[in-house]
């Protein structure tokens, strides 16, 4: 017989699951420039890492994560400029 998607994900704990969505909704670095300044789906990746870090007991920074993806939402914070781009010394 063989396991549905359904069947395996009734095996994993929460944490699991949470950990899963957050490496599923994190921007990657090849993905940096493009998602960087996409305000849903920087408001996703830090809301999934907020629900990472309170099922692990560290509501502090499951609180930053939240307000992270907040700022995002209502546009009080942009992202930063790019280190690879930012100024060096020539």
């Amino acid at each position: 017989m063989e396991l549905t998607k359904t069947d395996n994900l009734k095996d994993a704990s929460t944490l699991e699951l949470a950990q899963a969505l957050a490496e599923r909704l994190g921007i990657t670095p090849q993905d940096w420039h493009r998602l960087k300044s996409n305000r849903p789906a920087r408001a996703k990746e830090q809301t999934a890492a907020a629900l990472v870090f309170l099922l692990k007991e560290q509501p502090e920074e499951a609180l930053a994560r939240l307000r992270q993806a907040s700022g995002w939402l209502d546009h009080s914070i942009s992202a930063p400029p790019c280190p690879t781009h930012g100024n060096r010394d020539r």
